[in-house]
């Protein structure tokens, strides 16, 4: 074999993984530079991990699949990590430790290891060909008019998923577990914006406010953002990854607050007050203005009976809305779905049925919650693979 391990993706899982296996190690990307999608996360800052994280925290079809790699590689391991290397962090909220610097200090971090492990990286080079050969694999590398075929006793897939194409992203590792006939999740966008028809919230791009949004049962209580395209922010990101196309979400927007008792006190204080400009004191004027034509509200908060009031709390708690859709991969953060966990070990990432064959990260059917738990699935999977192709040498 020309290589004990060749690993496919230097993203996040892929040079975690290349950093900590040992041995003779490749690891191939078709992009130009190393972990891209960790340069560009937490606004250029780099979300890399959550303190609260749990198996609770993913979506898979099977939900203890992730409980034995995070486990064995938990949040507090990667901070050691961080800390080691002099990167300072700070937490921001919900337990998301960010980077007080650049993300490129994970990636420099990641490559830096990656080198002291003696792994050859190389980019701007594109896989094909992956077949079985005895005692391992065979696959071709091509980086611009060069080609050349090599051989491997183990093979990890850390391409990731589709999303955000313009980074990079394919379905290369689905295309190599259907060829190995591996069991898939249907894919789909995930953390991603929800579309509605352009003028549907006419007015309000811009506008934020505190919410609770809940999709398919599962609720967040986080900031929703109103843009062009339809709705955003991090509580629509988390509903996006359980809400299904044609299915409704809905909106609390007063969450935390009694909307009835604080409507009821105000038609004490200020009667007058139009029911209308009522509202500002719980949602954003303009948010108000558009309710108003939306629900017909109309008349003086003083001329509303207890019953009125409820029933526009209730609305107010409960803002029932369809999307059309969502934005799809362009933007979504991950990608849902993927490698059935159903092929793999949950101890060492391998598929049971090609042993060699690993699949870490992104590709496989465990998705995280917004705020740093991709990453950690990322780290901790990763790690589970390097560790069982470490003993394995």
């Amino acid at each position: 074999m020309d290589y004990d391990v060749v690993i496919l993706g230097a993203g996040a899982a892929g040079l975690m993984c290349a950093a900590q296996c040992g041995g003779r190690v490749l690891l191939v990307d078709h992009a130009k530079k190393p972990g891209e999608k960790i340069r560009i996360s937490g606004g250029g800052r780099c979300n890399f991990t959550n303190t609260d994280t749990t198996a609770a925290n993913y979506l898979s079809a099977n939900p203890h699949f992730a409980k034995s790699a995070l486990a064995r590689y938990t949040p507090w391991d990667f901070v050691s990590l961080v800390s080691e290397h002099g990167i300072a962090w700070h937490e921001k909220t919900l337990g998301q430790l960010f980077c007080d610097g650049s993300a490129q200090q994970i990636v420099d971090m990641l490559t830096g290891l990656v080198a002291r492990a003696g792994a050859d990286l190389r980019l701007q080079t594109s896989a094909s060909g992956v077949e079985r050969v005895a005692g391992g694999f065979a696959l071709s590398l091509t980086r611009g008019d060069r080609t050349q075929r090599i051989s491997t006793r183990a093979l990890v897939l850390a391409t990731g998923g589709k999303s955000i194409p313009k980074m990079g992203a394919s379905g290369f590792a689905y295309e190599i577990a259907r060829q190995f006939d591996l069991p898939m999740v249907e894919t789909r966008p995930a953390l991603v914006p929800l579309t509605f028809p352009p003028e549907r919230f006419a007015g309000l791009p811009g506008t934020a406010l505190p919410t609770r949004v809940t999709a398919d049962t599962t609720g967040f209580d986080e900031a929703m953002l109103f843009t062009h395209r339809g709705l955003s922010g991090p509580a629509i990101l988390q509903a996006s990854s359980y809400w299904h196309e044609g299915e409704a979400i809905s909106v609390n927007l007063t969450p935390g607050t009694d909307a009835f008792a604080a409507l009821r006190r105000l038609r004490g204080e200020v009667g007058r007050r139009s029911l209308h400009r009522a509202l500002d004191t719980l949602i954003p004027a303009k948010l108000s203005d558009h309710l108003a034509g939306e629900w017909q509200l109309a008349g003086n908060l003083g001329d509303q009976s207890d019953k009125a009031l409820a029933e526009l709390a209730a609305r107010l708690g409960n803002w029932t809305l369809t999307p059309a859709g969502s934005e799809g991969y362009r933007t979504a953060e991950v990608t849902l779905g993927g490698i059935s966990t159903d092929a793999l070990s949950s101890k060492d990432m391998q598929v049971k049925d090609v042993p060699g064959l690993y699949a870490i990260g992104e590709c496989v059917d465990v998705t995280g919650w917004l705020g740093g738990y991709n990453f950690q699935w990322a780290w901790a999977s990763a790690m589970a693979a390097a560790r069982a192709l470490s003993a394995g040498r």
